[in-house]
């Protein structure tokens, strides 16, 4: 038989605006932007407020106009424009920022003087029994035993005792690109096997680390107990008051109350008890079905061939051709949590933190002792949530205090954000032009949907609320936004910042306007917002908020935005995706879009937020071709830092690679591969 060579179809070619290309559009949110926009409520739109500003200090300084050539520091302080302090340098890691990367540079870059390596890569074997990587002999097996593919959110956990010499890696798996994984299968029974392959590199991977002292690259151990694989089979129990109800129930699980695997994992969040969070992005992607129901269009459902194809090797995935699995898309999209301290622990699925586009969850601990989880909907016009827990947190390391810190996040109210600005309707542009107070800014309300255990919402019930939480928020008139994908709490001041990643179809025909929190008609670039609770208190119900960045390349763009810091000073930046902190304050954004908005690889930026310094970017490392960047881990104590490299040459075929990142050889062999791996990397000076 022919070679069955594997091949997407890309409805998104050629109409790609944003921060992808159309693969990544077909394979991670299901061509989403030719679908539609998934909201179709008429929540208001703040159309009372402002576009883009930038503040009386930055006119002051001539940095409105967009027109000053871009310059980029070649040390640590930024160099002066005419009449302008300087900046004293930013505290914390010691760097020269780099200059933006072509997109069509297939290199990882660093700044002078740091050093860097992969601490793992797709195909490496981490459980007893695994194979070495060999491109050509894979199988499902092999793979559910080694390290899984794209790699997302990262934390690197250092195990107590050995002076800081053994850690662990834990990561997400959220897709897989079979088009560049795979040679053409020789028949169908081949396709087939390379779906069930794809199945085995979805999910989480944790991983045993060692190292020689404090400072050094890591490297990652094949024989840790605690090394673990968790796929698209792997069982998780459902907790909270959805858990056994009727929206849960399948013909394979009557009870409502265990679901295999996990799917479209991408940001998540280290708690303090030590476990790992991670959000159920693009679930619908996998699952064909009816899409007849607002609640199954609501999430993007439909009656047609899933993005994956899983639906020819399980029924689950296919409801239309296959009664009794209607409700298996219910099942997903939750905040897992897993215990990466405990391989033989039963990973749980959250149902109280809502069902929705999940791009992560970040806590922090209220005043109260009450735990507070921040959440973003990843899609165009959705919503930012928080969740404040019913339980207060145990003090402590003890295994007692841990079992009941486990529990924290299965009961508690659900909110959704409503924001509110403060600028005259006349002076709402989106094209740059300034409000008359100088910044984007205004107040903000919490919106229960939950409440002491039941629903907030007319007309629903809790477990409506928590299975179908976009209708229950639209019913509530929450802000439609502009892609909140990663919600972080900073760890000393109590301000969270929301990366609003991009919306192209903001302001177009038919779709909602610019406002004074969504500051642009065609939102190319993104923006970063920076949330302070009443009372710095992350119970509270109400809050004021500004916008911290509004991104872009300030030398081809007069509508970003740095806070009043020179825009002739800082490093462009596009499509914000994950934040850090690094433990001088400073706020770290993760990129990804940047190739298709501003023609730079995306990268890892550093950002100033105090004083004369904030609003300062600059560009600490890049990616290579095609790839993404994830989940930044910044140990400036150590001179280390750790990204997950996502997608690398995903344009790519298998005869016609696009990346050799990281192993970056021209034949194949075992351990090795003439094409692109996704990786986690580690950054070290010296």
């Amino acid at each position: 038989m022919p070679q069955q060579e594997t091949r997407l179809s890309l409805p998104m070619a050629g109409h790609v605006k944003g921060k992808r290309s159309a693969v990544t559009c077909q394979l991670k949110c299901g061509n989403a932007c030719a679908m539609g926009v998934c909201n179709q409520s008429d929540n208001a739109y703040f159309k009372d407020i402002a576009g883009v500003a930038l503040t009386r200090r930055s006119m002051l300084m001539g940095a409105g106009a967009g027109a000053l050539a871009l310059t980029f520091a070649v040390n640590d302080s930024p160099l002066g424009a005419a009449g302008a302090a300087v900046a004293a340098p930013l505290p914390g890691l010691r760097f020269s920022a780099i200059p933006p990367v072509d997109a069509m540079v297939d290199d990882f870059v660093v700044p002078s003087g740091f050093q860097w390596t992969p601490i793992i890569r797709w195909g490496d074997p981490i459980l007893p029994g695994a194979p070495e990587f060999d491109i050509h002999n894979q199988t499902p097996e092999a793979q559910a035993l080694q390290f899984g593919y794209n790699n997302d959110y990262l934390d690197i956990l250092v195990t107590r005792g050995h002076r800081a010499r053994r850690g662990l890696l834990v990561t997400n798996h959220e897709y897989t690109n079979p088009a560049i994984m795979f040679p053409p299968a020789a028949d169908e029974e081949e396709r087939l096997q390379q779906l069930r392959i794809t199945m085995a590199a979805h999910g989480m991977a944790v991983v045993g680390l060692e190292r020689t002292r404090r400072g050094r690259p890591w490297t990652y151990s094949r024989t840790s107990e605690y090394n673990r694989r968790i796929t698209a089979h792997t069982p998780f129990r459902l907790t909270g008051p959805a858990a056994g109800h009727d929206l849960m129930k399948t013909q394979d699980d009557p009870t409502g109350t265990t679901v295999l695997g996990t799917i479209g994992n991408c940001a998540g969040g280290t708690t303090p008890w030590g476990t790992v969070l991670s959000g159920e992005e693009n679930f619908n992607n996998y699952f064909r079905s009816p899409g007849a129901t607002v609640g199954q269009m609501r999430y993007g459902l439909s009656n047609q061939p899933s993005s994956y194809g899983w639906e020819a090797i399980e029924p689950r995935f296919d409801a239309v051709a296959n009664p009794g699995f209607e409700n298996e898309p219910n099942r997903f999209g939750y905040i897992v949590e897993i215990d990466p301290h405990d391989p033989t622990s039963t990973p749980v699925k959250h149902t109280a933190m809502g069902r929705m586009k999940h791009e992560g969850a970040n806590v922090t601990v209220a005043p109260d002792g009450r735990v507070v989880a921040y959440m973003g909907d990843d899609e165009r016009f959705d919503y930012l949530y928080k969740f404040v827990s019913h339980k207060t947190i145990h003090p402590g390391k003890g295994d007692k205090a841990r079992a009941h810190n486990k529990t924290i996040l299965e009961t508690g109210d659900l909110y959704v954000a409503r924001f509110s600005g403060d600028s005259p309707a006349a002076e709402i542009t989106g094209d740059g032009t300034l409000p008359s107070d100088g910044a984007f800014d205004g107040s903000g309300q919490w919106i229960p949907l939950t409440l002491n255990g039941a629903s907030a919402v007319p007309g629903f019930t809790v477990e409506e609320v928590l299975v179908h939480t976009r209708l229950a928020a639209d019913a509530m008139g929450a802000t439609k936004m502009d892609r909140p994908e990663d919600v972080e709490p900073h760890p000393t001041t109590g301000k969270v910042y929301v990366a609003c990643t991009n919306n192209t179809q903001r302001g177009t025909l038919g779709k909602a306007g610019v406002d004074e929190v969504n500051p642009r008609t065609i939102n190319r670039d993104g923006h970063v917002i920076e949330i302070t609770e009443a009372r710095n208190d992350a119970t509270s119900t109400s809050f004021a908020w500004n916008i911290l960045l509004v991104c872009g390349d300030p030398a081809v763009n007069g509508s970003t935005y740095f806070s009043g810091f020179p825009t002739d000073q800082v490093s462009p930046i596009s499509c914000p995706d994950n934040l850090a902190f690094d433990g001088s304050g400073n706020l770290w954004i993760s990129t990804d879009g940047q190739p298709n908005t501003i023609g730079y690889n995306d990268g890892l930026f550093r950002v100033g937020l105090e004083g004369a310094n904030r609003g300062r970017v600059d560009q600490f490392l890049a990616v290579p071709r095609e790839a993404e960047t994830c989940g930044p881990v910044i140990w400036e104590d150590e001179r280390m830092v750790y990204v997950a490299v996502q997608h690398p040459g995903e344009d790519g075929t298998f005869a016609d690679q696009h990346s050799h990142f990281p192993d970056y050889t021209t034949k194949n062999s075992t351990g090795t591969f003439a094409g692109p791996r996704p990786s986690v990397v580690q950054v070290w000076k010296g």
